[in-house]
């Protein structure tokens, strides 16, 4: 199996090649730095936090200033281009763009502060439009709303709460406080006023009033009475239409200007890649500094304790050695000690590190089961799709996307590799069952040919036909699958020299399991049920009986061991015994496979039905390939998506349950980990 042996590294270096010696492990990539070991209580670490924090602000200023050029000028990309993992930049070329860091930090924050001046003056456009809907209603009055009169003449301008007329305000003034009717105009006290109405709505009505200086006081006491309010902000010079035409240039040399800085802001998108190249520099010498914080150091020397994978660690230390005045130790790791985890599978299982880790690494002493787990899984995926024709279109596409895109992420190239697999097993099982699109053949040769003899024929069986047949064939690759996880775990306690272990929790099992199961095949009800065509003898119904009695004996009686008291133990025997159940669930679950390749054969079969309803006529054969593209695309769509999560599924709880704990730690070394820029030494 495939976990990479890792030793553990100890490098003791003089203090003023510490940053050469991180900047080379960061470059080399494959030393994971330990910073969980104890130190010793003379060393002492140095404070670089600053230093850290200033240059993730500046990364993140690069960051920043790529936002918002994305806002104001996206950046072209296809849906192949969005799989691409980092642009390969050569080392030469890395080391003359870090003589520039500085220039493209400052082309960052000039970006930067362009868009704040564009926030800032774009802050004004709805001052700027409130005061303009106010003045709409003052647009026909004539002088400004600040006057406030003559020598001799008080002006009022403001606003009354709802709708009124001159006679309505007028009226107002007449009546006294306590009074419902206006007194008569013979008897008025309301000193001369003239009034008139500028605008008036159900809300408000705005007004001019006019009196004489003296009769200021009155007339003001009167206003309050009806709700009179000045305007807001009424201290302009300017008569509301002036104002009003003032306000649109403003808003207009506004918008002006904000173009202006829109063009100056779109002119940096040529320089995407210096930003960047910014945003990833400065990301990497935090990182080196964060590191840098955490080494133990005394007055001229440093310390740096870690792990490397063994085929890395002699050229590491030899290259270590030559270039600094450094002592390298390498040792291999102490039993029980938390090592990390790297995977290294060959072309066909590599796209099964991502299933074995989205679960869990592998722990201690537990082997890396991405071999195994991959071949059952194009096999359980391909069962469940089960159709050539979509297996076909599902390792076409993929196979396409890992041809034209060179420069794949890793986690996505693995997955594409999955489902490329998975539509090659697709299409075996797809033509062992008969299925093509679901009958598309059958239904085109019948409707638009006449040809109802013409038909895809499977090389084995078809499961529509003979459901039954297919759920045995479920049953017993769930059989094959769940022994071979406790074949596993067998070797992994044969393999750890825990032998007691090994008849115990593997031996008895597969005595328990398989014997039950054996002579359940002795029993006719049982076989006659499953639609079998034989039944074991008697002779095997004795031996398996006796293999599986032995078996249940033997995991009572040492399925509580770890407890001292017998009694204990034996109910903890019994309880593990009871765990037959659990294997029996567990072969149900199989029967997925079953309703998964049911369901796409199915489903298909009704788009080809529908769309065949027309018969062979010329809107018939349109309607036909329209009800087959839409229909298909779903159906491959969803049963794709539903084969990958069973599948998954099987793995992870039939499967792993028998023999699998995880919990390992992935290893993850100092590098130059960056989001853009992938950095390649040169030839």
């Amino acid at each position: 199996m495939s976990k990479v042996p890792m030793k553990r590294i100890f490098i003791c270096g003089l203090k003023r090649d510490r940053k050469q010696i991180l900047e080379f492990l960061q470059m080399e990539s494959v030393v994971e730095i330990d910073e969980s070991s104890e130190k010793d209580e003379y060393l002492k670490k140095m404070d670089v936090m600053p230093k850290k924090l200033l240059f993730d602000k500046n990364s993140n200023f690069a960051e920043q200033a790529l936002s918002v050029l994305e806002s104001y000028a996206p950046e072209e990309t296809t849906l192949l281009s969005s799989l691409e993992a980092e642009t390969e930049l050569p080392r030469s070329e890395y080391e003359q763009r870090i003589v520039h860091a500085e220039e493209y930090l400052a082309m960052a924050k000039e970006i930067l502060a362009l868009e704040q001046r564009i926030g800032e003056i774009r802050d004004e456009i709805p001052k700027i439009e409130n005061r303009e809907v106010m003045l709409r209603s003052w647009e026909r009055l004539d002088v400004p709303l600040s006057y406030e009169g003559t020598a001799y003449t008080k002006a009022f301008i403001g606003t009354i709460p709802g709708e009124h007329s001159k006679k309505d305000i007028m009226d107002a003034f007449l009546k006294k406080d306590g009074e419902d009717e206006p007194e008569k105009s013979g008897e008025s006290s309301v000193p001369p006023v003239e009034i008139d109405i500028i605008s008036s709505s159900k809300e408000q009505s705005c007004i001019f009033l006019l009196c004489l200086r003296r009769d200021e006081d009155i007339v003001e006491a009167g206003l309050k009475q009806l709700g009179f309010a000045y305007p807001k902000n009424s201290t302009s010079k300017s008569v509301p239409a002036t104002e009003i035409r003032e306000l649109k240039a403003k808003k207009e040399g506004i918008l002006s200007d904000i173009t202006k800085l829109k063009r100056q802001l779109i002119a940096y998108t040529d320089n995407r890649k210096e930003l960047k190249f910014a945003s990833d520099y400065y990301a990497m010498r935090a990182e080196k500094y964060r590191h840098l914080q955490q080494l133990p150091q005394s007055e001229s020397a440093f310390f740096i304790e870690g792990y490397v994978p063994s085929a890395y660690s002699e050229e590491l230390r030899r290259r270590l050695t030559e270039k600094f005045s450094a002592y390298v130790e390498l040792s291999d790791p102490e039993e029980g000690e938390d090592v990390p985890v790297a995977l290294s599978n060959g072309l066909f299982s590599d796209p099964m590190e991502t299933v074995v880790e989205s679960y869990s690494l592998p722990g201690p002493g537990e082997i890396d089961p991405s071999r195994v787990v991959s071949i059952f899984y194009y096999v359980f995926f391909g069962i469940m799709l089960s159709d050539a024709g979509y297996g076909i279109l599902l390792s076409l596409a993929t196979g396409y996307v890992l041809l034209k895109v060179k420069n794949m992420k890793p986690g996505m190239k693995k997955m594409m590799k999955l489902f490329f697999y998975g539509g090659l097993s697709t299409i075996v099982w797809g033509f062992m069952f008969g299925s093509f699109f679901g009958n598309a053949v059958n239904v085109i040769a019948a409707t638009f040919f006449g040809r109802p003899d013409i038909s895809l024929r499977p090389l084995w069986f078809e499961p529509m036909s003979e459901p039954m047949r297919f759920l045995v064939f479920a049953f017993g690759l769930g059989i094959v699958h769940i022994l071979t996880g406790l074949g596993i775990k067998l070797y992994q306690c044969l393999k750890a020299g825990d032998i007691m272990g090994a008849v115990c929790d593997s031996v008895l099992w597969f005595m328990f399991v398989g014997g039950g199961i054996v002579y359940l095949l002795t029993m006719p009800m049982v076989t006659g049920m499953l639609g079998l065509s034989f039944t074991l003898g008697s002779t095997a119904a004795s031996i398996s009986a006796a293999i599986a009695i032995i078996g249940a004996i033997g995991v009572v009686l040492t399925g509580g061991r770890e407890s001292k008291n017998w009694f204990k133990r034996l109910l903890k025997g019994a309880y593990s015994a009871y765990g037959i159940t659990g294997y029996l669930s567990d072969i149900l679950s199989y029967s997925r496979l079953l309703a998964l390749g049911l369901a796409t054969g199915v489903i298909a079969q009704v788009f080809n039905q529908m769309g065949s309803m027309l018969g062979a006529t010329w809107y018939g054969a349109l309607i036909f390939i329209i009800i087959f593209l839409i229909g298909h695309v779903l159906n491959i769509g969803i049963n794709v998506l539903g084969a990958y999560v069973h599948t998954n599924r099987l793995q992870f709880v039939e499967f792993f349950g028998k023999f699998y704990d995880g919990g390992g730690r992935k290893f993850e070394p100092f590098s130059e980990h960056t989001k853009y820029f992938k950095i390649k030494e040169d030839n």
